[in-house]
């Protein structure tokens, strides 16, 4: 199977090289992609990084390992991680397609 549930724009792979580079992660880490519950039945993304384990689908982008819980995709599907730097604020953004 090759699917590929979260991209990443160009601006998300720089920052997360960055950090891989600059933060001392470990190279057999790669970036965990998912979901957290939130308050009054409220869904939430969250980016870490995390090794690889049996539950996950694996894929790379730019020489980035992406893992992403197989109980989480149908949540994931079409998501785009973005990287919003600007005067006002800086993190990553999630992106999700109107359905």
């Amino acid at each position: 199977m090759n699917l590929e549930p979260v991209e990443l724009s160009e601006r998300a792979i720089a920052e997360v090289k960055n950090i891989m580079q600059n933060k001392g992660i470990p190279e057999d880490y790669g970036l965990r992609i998912g979901i957290k519950g939130g308050g009054c039945g409220a869904m939430g993304f969250m980016l870490g990084f995390d090794m690889q384990n049996d539950e996950d689908i694996a894929y790379s982008k730019s020489d980035i390992p992406i893992y992403v819980n197989k109980k989480q995709v149908m949540y994931l599907l079409g998501v785009e991680v973005d990287f919003y730097d600007e005067s006002d604020e800086r993190g990553f953004v999630f992106n999700k397609p109107e359905n």
